[in-house]
């Protein structure tokens, strides 16, 4: 098989990737290891930058999002038993963020590749890349139990954390950075009604809380734990119990139940690589950084990498021109570790590590004072939450 990119991984990435190489007239191949059921129901993030939802309308894959998504105008910081807004659009112009989960994006894309007569091969697992440093590059891949291979110009490695693409750039060409954080998320998917128009997040004595969406019908509720903690030790009652006692307010709001359908702990990490390229091997999204989710930056970023991506390929392919191709990781890593410092700011700033230190939490609680009563304060929030604080040469 021959192809101008081969994109090794089906997610949002790769989907987009594809996309925007077909508007363009570019070729592509993508393999995805899920069967296409599996790709679209897995439920993942559901918080959209600005650009992203922009990005998404202007490349025609948008309309059930416009329909079905919810615009937010900014999100409230709780403690201390009172909340307080942080209005995005007072504070960046007019800029929003839009929530509608990751498996919707997935599904809107999945259906546009093949509409277009795009090639998703799902079921399918890439075992390795290599030939990176020729102008041939191959993906070595099985499906339906039989050895396959792909040969192609470029390499884009959208495969997730635990993709083989990342480890097609040799170990001394690599720098990995890395830090593990002393707690994860609990979270729930719960069918029942919305507790609030916009996400809440929470710091309290006994940890992070935060109270999100994911449509009209389906809340997602999280809350700091012991990543060693098992799920089978939190029946519904005590989850309710938990997240009551760490929302509470002075005013008696209060927190909306329903049927909890889904529970998971995930361990909190930071994760960078660098470089993003290697010979004509491009990483994407979570192949090449993982963020904390209390900036909710790990889709964004990941749109963001294809979207430099896709321009520094078509400027290739119509002009010769590798300008942008080998500029590729030094653009989006500059934007990279700026959501990592907004991610890490907003995780130290909410969680505690160590509930057996008061100073900590008084430190947190005057550090959320000062960012909810000065307004220049406020304004580094609401820049870097709808991401127009991240934008460096590709506005977004």
């Amino acid at each position: 098989m021959r192809t101008q990119v081969g994109i090794v991984g089906g997610g949002p990435a790769g989907l987009l990737l594809s996309h925007l190489l077909h508007l363009e007239g570019i070729e592509s191949v993508v393999l995805e290891r899920r069967s296409r059921e599996g790709l679209e129901t897995t439920v993942r993030a559901g918080v959209l930058e600005h650009g992203t939802a922009r990005l998404l309308r202007e490349v025609g894959v948008g309309e059930r999002m416009l329909r079905e998504g919810s615009v937010h105008h900014g999100i409230e910081l709780r403690f201390d038993g009172r909340g307080h807004r942080i209005d995005f659009a007072d504070l960046t112009d007019g800029l929003s963020i839009t929530i509608y989960g990751q498996q919707e994006v997935v599904k809107d894309l999945v259906r546009a590749r093949l509409e277009a007569g795009g090639k998703v091969l799902f079921d399918t697992e890439a075992a390795s890349v290599y030939d990176l440093d020729t102008e041939s590059p191959r993906i070595h891949f099985f499906q339906d139990g039989e050895e396959e291979e792909i040969s192609c110009d470029y390499v884009a490695g959208c495969d997730g954390s635990l993709g083989v693409c990342r480890t097609g750039i040799p170990e001394n060409a690599r720098t990995e950075f890395t830090r593990t954080y002393p707690f994860g998320w609990f979270g729930i998917l719960v069918e029942g009604p919305p507790s609030t128009e916009e996400l809440i997040y929470t710091l309290h004595d006994r940890g992070f809380a935060l109270v999100s969406t994911r449509s009209p019908e389906v809340q997602r509720l999280y809350f700091q734990c012991n990543p060693q903690d098992d799920v089978e030790e939190w029946p519904d009652e005590r989850i309710w119990a938990e997240l009551s006692t760490r929302l509470a307010t002075h005013d008696g709001w209060e927190l909306t139940g329903g049927r909890i359908f889904q529970k998971d702990i995930v361990q909190m990490r930071s994760f960078i690589c660098e470089p993003m390229q290697h010979g004509r091997l491009f990483l994407a999204g979570d192949a090449a950084h993982i963020v904390p989710p209390t900036g909710a930056k790990g889709m964004n970023l990941a749109v963001a990498d294809i979207r430099v991506l896709a321009h520094a390929l078509t400027e290739f392919y119509r002009s010769g021109d590798r300008g942008s191709l080998d500029a590729y990781s030094e653009t989006c890593l500059r934007r990279v570790w700026r959501a990592q410092r907004f991610s890490w700011w907003m995780t130290s700033m909410l969680h505690r590590f160590d509930r057996s230190d008061p100073f900590q939490l008084k430190v947190q609680q005057a550090e959320l004072d000062y960012v909810t009563t000065s307004r220049a304060a406020a304004t580094t929030i609401a820049e870097n939450y709808v991401g127009a604080a991240l934008n460096i040469s590709h506005p977004l």
